[in-house]
């Protein structure tokens, strides 16, 4: 995997403009996987996704990653600053497709990826979106000889099933310990590196092209010329100009 340059982040930001979330994500790891196909990418478990996500970002702006959150309890606003090798997880060691027993049935299931996400986003609630990935990630329900459908799971089953889809993929939900320095409320917050990603991806985008018109106004140079540049020696320019 290679780090995506400023070429490729321009044009990853006019592509993805229009698309969904979870399309978006496969874009970035489309451009910087061109051994694999969309298709491939698509059926990565969310957690293999989102670690090739990070690396991918580790890659392209480094391991540092600087959020901002608001407190729940007094509003106040927090700076974040972590290391993207902090959240790194083993998870991607864990088998896509397990088998349980319970209840004197035989369940063989796989992890959501991102088709089954988008499968399920449009059902509405989280209880509905759940029981969509339930039906999709089942691939087998068998008491004895006998084939059980998925939405004829025991609640008890269907619950088991996603307590060990959580546990064998634990990097699909990340969450950040924070504590506000203004109240003291502790509090935990999900963190979603495609989402993150993505907005990183078009401030640098919008950078980029505020850059493009000031060179081209002063010197006459096309874009390809001036995205050809070094990042350093773009900002040495802009410095000379003012800009």
């Amino acid at each position: 995997m290679r780090g995506l340059l400023a070429p490729d982040i321009l044009r990853m930001w006019e592509a993805g403009g229009d698309r969904q979330p979870i399309e978006r994500a496969l874009t970035l790891l489309a451009a910087a996987c061109p051994e694999s196909s969309l298709e491939q990418l698509a059926a990565l478990s969310i957690s293999r996704r989102d670690s090739q996500l990070l690396e991918l970002r580790q890659r392209t702006f480094g391991d540092t990653l600087n959020a901002f959150s608001e407190c729940p309890q007094c509003a106040g606003r927090l700076e974040i600053r972590f290391a993207a090798s902090a959240i790194k997880t083993t998870g991607d060691n864990r088998p896509d497709v397990q088998e349980m027993e319970s209840r004197g049935l035989t369940v063989r299931f796989r992890l959501p990826n991102s088709v089954d996400l988008a499968e399920a986003l449009p059902a509405g609630t989280i209880d509905r979106a759940r029981e969509a990935l339930l039906y999709r990630c089942v691939i087998e329900a068998r008491r004895g000889e006998a084939i059980v459908a998925p939405n004829e799971l025991p609640p008890e089953v269907s619950e088991e099933i996603n307590r060990r889809m959580a546990e064998s993929d634990p990097a699909a939900e990340v969450r950040l310990d924070l504590q506000c320095p203004f109240c003291s409320h502790a509090w935990q917050a999900l963190f979603d590196i495609a989402a993150f990603f993505w907005t990183e991806i078009s401030t640098h985008a919008r950078r980029l092209l505020r850059e493009i018109d000031a060179l081209a106004r002063t010197y006459g140079w096309g874009e390809a010329e001036i995205l050809g540049l070094s990042a350093t020696r773009r900002r040495a320019y802009l410095e000379l100009i003012g800009a």
